[in-house]
């Protein structure tokens, strides 16, 4: 039977490329439906970041101070360990082209806070310590995003930080105040399954926007973005390297503390997933100009799917008879 984690991978994957087509060939063939899809840019972004924050659930932060030696470690990977090893690929790989580094930069630096629940449950790992992560998750790398761009990208790119935070307040607080509210409004007045259908509803919606906001930024920037196809072999290489040296890393802090396998399986993954959709919307609004760095963000998310299915092959592989089963019996992914 398909696995419904993989199958959404895949389909997502799917969308994103077909968006990416039919934007650049609508963009190439008429600039002024080019230009008119550009305009709607920003309320996608919007109500791609609403449905985020819609969808997360923060209760499981209260969890928190029971499981503080592995969210110890695996903010220490994602928050400290991860950006300097993205700083080192980007700047490996694309020195000479400060835009898409900044754009691959910002992919790096930023843990998933959805979907890699799901390949988290698929190999067996501990997902409901991962529900615990996803607050946390969220808050750091909102909170970190003009810190890392300060220190890393800074003199690469024209990063206005009391812009920034600014934007910051008017496309993701605001947004997240709605979508929490909305969320334990809808909660509270539903039935159980009603709202149930509703998170469903949105899980759906989620990957239909992005697809959506993907096609209108090359449709509207297709010209430029062409200008520099030639660095996109660069970038999926860099891409590349980042999931090998993360896999090590995983592999070595699993081995250092004697996580257990479903933990060790939540700290691959969690190491592995980036969060490209809330950076990109991110990023789309801080710094709407520039679609290089957009293109970059989409090219790495192009890669994880598939790489996250391989990961977590491999982690079933490995896995011993012997290991004891998660305990996830209950949990639920945020994003399925």
């Amino acid at each position: 039977m398909t696995n419904p984690f993989l199958s959404g991978g895949r389909n997502t994957s799917l969308c994103l490329i077909a968006a990416i087509l039919i934007g650049s060939l609508i963009g190439g063939k008429s600039p002024d439906i080019g230009e008119t899809a550009g305009a709607c840019v920003d309320p996608l972004i919007l109500g791609l970041v609403f449905l985020l924050f819609f969808e997360l659930r923060l209760a499981p932060i209260a969890r928190a101070t029971r499981h503080l030696r592995f969210l110890s470690i695996a903010w220490v990977a994602n928050f400290l360990l991860i950006p300097a090893i993205g700083w080192g690929v980007a700047s490996l790989f694309l020195s000479g082209q400060p835009l898409l580094y900044t754009g691959l930069l910002i992919y790096f630096m930023a843990p998933c806070t959805d979907w890699f629940l799901g390949f988290t449950r698929l190999a067996g790992g501990d997902t409901a310590l991962g529900s615990v992560l996803l607050p946390v998750n969220l808050i750091s790398q909102l909170l970190l995003y003009p810190v890392y761009l300060a220190l890393f990208a800074g003199a690469g790119a024209a990063v206005d930080l009391p812009g920034m935070v600014s934007s910051l307040w008017q496309w993701f607080v605001i947004p997240f105040a709605l979508g929490l509210a909305g969320h334990l409004i809808l909660r509270r007045i539903l039935p159980a399954q009603g709202f149930d259908g509703v998170l469903k509803t949105v899980g759906f919606l989620i990957p239909c926007i992005l697809a959506a906001l993907v096609g209108c930024i090359f449709a509207a920037n297709i010209t430029t973005i062409l200008g520099h196809a030639s660095a996109f072999a660069l970038i999926l290489a860099a891409v590349f390297a980042f999931f090998i040296i993360t896999w090590y890393l995983g592999e070595f802090l699993s081995r250092r503390f004697r996580l257990a396998q479903p933990e060790r399986v939540l700290l691959t993954m969690t190491t592995a997933a980036r969060n490209a959709p809330l950076m990109l919307g991110l990023t789309t609004a801080v710094m709407p100009d520039q679609p290089l760095i957009h293109a970059a963000i989409i090219i790495g998310m192009l890669v994880e799917f598939p790489h996250l299915t391989a990961l977590s092959q491999l982690l079933l592989r490995k896995k011993s008879p012997a290991s004891p089963h998660p305990p996830n019996a209950a949990a639920q992914p945020a994003n399925p």
